[in-house]
């Protein structure tokens, strides 16, 4: 068994006192499995201490990714996503053995914005080494792929479109952000390839460009910037200096033009897409 990483936002780590989004304020401390609702806390606690009983291979995406149960005292099974670090492809642009870091990095981050549509994730060692381990939220696969369960989930689809900014996330594909099946949240995932010091935005999430940025979003980046130390603190151990000061950068960025950038078709799509 693993011990909960020192560095969770909600067990020793001071958290910025950020407002989370209204349409989850109450609910972003909660996941809802089949059998009801666990706070996220709890779900962290079982992926990090969960025996893995069974482990296998989900066969597509370009790095090793593992289905496996976590099997815990008098409860049913837990379902996790668990990508270990010997399992990622090399690349040219990423540093190599990072990129479990920086899926751990940006589940933290969405957790101090308030901006909690990443499933609870977890650092620990599994069959195949050190690496994350992720809450599996079943989907609803008859939502969002339409325009108008589209607009019906903007607001949070919105959210996401920003994070992937302000993250450079590299790789927002169609199969990366969906409904979960018992609770109608949006949720994302793949976030292993973000953060980096050049831009890389790759995305499907064009609805939104040339739009002004909500003010309650813009509120949460400014509550961002203002406690930088602490943000600072709570994601070095996982991504570099210069890639944290590049996250501010585009931060203030954004704050000084809110907008939505206009993407270009050419290099902000991502690859295979």
């Amino acid at each position: 068994m693993a011990a909960m990483s020192e560095h969770e936002p909600e067990a020793n780590q001071p958290m910025p006192p950020v407002s989370p989004p209204r349409e989850v304020a109450g609910r972003q401390r909660c996941v809802v499995l089949p059998e009801g609702p666990v706070t996220v806390r709890q779900v962290r606690q079982w992926l990090a201490d969960g025996q893995i009983t069974d482990c296998q291979l989900v066969p597509w995406g370009s790095n090793y990714t593992f289905a496996v149960v976590l099997e815990l005292p008098d409860r049913p099974p837990l379902l996790g996503i668990y990508k270990p670090k010997r399992g990622e492809a090399p690349l040219w642009d990423f540093p190599a053995g990072t990129l479990y870091q920086r899926e751990y990095a940006a589940y933290l981050l969405s957790r101090v914005l308030g901006w909690s549509f990443i499933p609870p994730t977890v650092i620990r060692s599994g069959p195949h080494g050190i690496g994350t381990v992720q809450l599996y939220i079943e989907p609803d696969d008859t939502l969002l792929r339409n325009r108008a369960s589209q607009r019906l989930y903007a607001d949070q689809l919105r959210r996401i479109a920003l994070f992937d900014l302000i993250t450079n996330n590299a790789d927002r594909k169609a199969s990366h952000y969906f409904v979960g099946r018992y609770d109608r949240r949006v949720w994302g995932i793949d976030h292993g390839l973000t953060f980096h010091v050049d831009p890389k935005l790759r995305t499907v999430l064009w609805d939104f460009c040339g739009e002004l940025i909500p003010p309650a979003l813009l509120a949460d980046l400014r509550r961002l910037a203002r406690h930088a130390g602490l943000v600072r603190a709570l994601l070095r151990p996982y991504i570099q200096r210069a890639e944290l000061d590049q996250l501010f950068v585009r931060v203030q960025h954004l704050l000084a033009q809110p907008l939505f950038p206009m993407l270009n078709p050419r290099r902000n799509i991502p690859f295979g897409w």
